[in-house]
């Protein structure tokens, strides 16, 4: 079969690796930022902070955190001026005397309309003055450090509500806010986590801790060279922009693709917070870990691309409303409430609003469906007459079913709505039953596989005790 680009196509298509007469797909402006044009300015700034920190936390570990937001600052300034800098203290000292007052829905209230700021016009386009130059990466860094400080903010503030005796300093909201690994591109720390572990004195490491950093820093570079080769070689995220090129493909190679763009996304979110992380924990701190491999996904409750923001969201919203999450009700207005906040941070428009509708959706139907089968009947036939690996086979269909729902409401986000619809119809209709339950078996089989790993995990994290034989029972007697 023969294959028509389009221009649209050959644009996101650069040169790359010509020796082997290969060209790469430049269609993730982050990707390329980050390990093509901007990699030696960014590997400068990070190698900067590492060694001065080491430095100056041998000679004073007491006061790293100051040093660190001194080195910070400094970057800051460096990179994106004085005005920037203003602009940012601004915002820091309206959220800092808001959380004085100790009341925590003010405290969101204005940290939420901080954030509109950034997000809606005509604010957001009068902010955008305060950086000074014109480099192609300012306006990354410029988002990326209000949007990122404002949500450090609202922690600080939030966390100030909870202190039982007096304030946390303006201080203490500066060196946590200005830690530059964290400053532009996350993940987000709470601040309590950050407060804790950036003031405490003592900097020994637990055994083979260098070690441990060592192997992650080198599994993250051997996940870039190997999204380098798929870059040169699969294209994966080009294709999905030709819309007739995808007409021509087959229905397995549609739902391979849009399984490949979260996989792509997972590793891009790992391999860029772990290069952040790598350099936190160089630092004495604990961060937020990567997110969970879209592979080992088969619940809305555990989907996320950023545990530090997924984390913020759960402590603050999530959580705080929804309590233990049994009741339905209460869990409906903790998912809304969570979901109008990211849309917000995400930057509310059309797609971001559809993207968090069937997000939300598919956290309460979750519930819905569980909190249905633990009524009688169900319950009780599941309990009673149904073995223990025949309850997992009948979970596993309605995990499989879930996974391609994960990835058909992710993928619209991360690609368009207009190639999420075309999997939707090339799965649920135009290849239905053949593709449709042949999708649907392996992706069954990989459930099972995953529930069975995990069954296993629990098992050797908590054992099942073991109970007592005749002799010991006759020695406690």
């Amino acid at each position: 079969m023969e294959f028509v680009l389009s221009l649209k196509f050959i644009e996101n298509v650069k040169p790359g690796w010509h020796y082997f007469g290969r060209k790469m797909d430049v269609s993730d402006f982050e990707w390329v930022m980050w390990f093509t044009t901007f990699r030696n300015h960014i590997l400068f700034a990070l190698s900067g902070h590492v060694i001065f920190a080491k430095i100056c936390s041998m000679l004073s570990p007491k006061n790293r955190s100051l040093i660190y937001m001194l080195y910070g600052s400094l970057a800051v300034l460096i990179t994106m001026g004085w005005t920037y800098i203003t602009l940012i203290l601004s915002h820091c000292i309206i959220l800092y005397s808001v959380a004085l007052v100790k009341r925590k829905w003010l405290c969101f209230v204005a940290g939420l309309t901080s954030l509109a700021t950034f997000k809606m016009e005509p604010f957001k386009t009068w902010q955008e003055g305060f950086a000074t130059g014109s480099f192609d990466l300012q306006d990354v860094l410029f988002y990326g450090g209000c949007g990122f400080s404002i949500m450090r903010c609202m922690s600080f503030a939030l966390e100030n509500c909870e202190k039982k005796d007096g304030n946390y300093s303006f201080l203490d909201l500066i060196k946590y806010n200005f830690y530059l690994p964290f400053f532009f591109f996350g993940p987000v720390m709470t601040f309590d986590r950050f407060h804790q572990q950036a003031n405490n004195p003592n900097l020994t490491r637990k055994e083979r801790e260098m070690w441990n950093i060592t192997i992650h820093a080198l599994v993250h570079l051997g996940a870039i060279l190997v999204v380098d080769v798929f870059f040169h070689f699969l294209y994966i995220l080009t294709i999905p922009n030709d819309l007739k090129l995808l007409k021509q493909l087959s229905d397995w190679s549609l739902a391979g693709l849009a399984y490949s763009n979260l996989v792509y996304d997972w590793v891009k979110s790992a391999v860029l917070f772990g290069v952040i992380n790598t350099v936190s924990r160089l630092d004495h701190l604990d961060p937020p870990q990567p997110p969970k491999c879209i592979t080992m996904l088969y619940v809305f409750a555990e989907t996320h691309f950023d545990r530090g923001i997924n984390d913020w969201l759960c402590k603050y919203v999530y959580d705080y409303i929804g309590e233990n999450h049994d009741a339905i009700f209460k869990e409906l207005l903790a998912t809304i409430c969570t979901f109008a906040v990211t849309t917000l941070w995400l930057g509310p428009c059309e797609l971001v609003y559809i993207w968090s509708f069937f997000n939300c959706f598919g956290l309460n139907f979750e519930l819905w469906v569980a909190k249905f089968f633990s009524l009688p009947p169900f319950s009780t036939i599941e309990k009673n007459l149904m073995p223990e690996a025949m309850s997992r086979r009948i979970r596993g269909l309605f995990n499989a079913v879930n996974f391609w729902q994960i990835v058909l409401y992710n993928v619209l986000a991360l690609n368009s709505l207009d190639f999420a619809q075309l999997v939707a119809k090339r799965l649920l209709f135009k290849g239905f039953p053949l593709s449709t339950l042949s999708v649907l078996f392996v992706t069954y089989c990989g459930v099972q596989l995953i529930k069975e790993r995990e069954r296993k995990q629990a098992l050797l994290d908590d054992p099942e005790p073991v109970p007592p034989t005749e002799a010991d029972k006759q020695k406690a007697e």
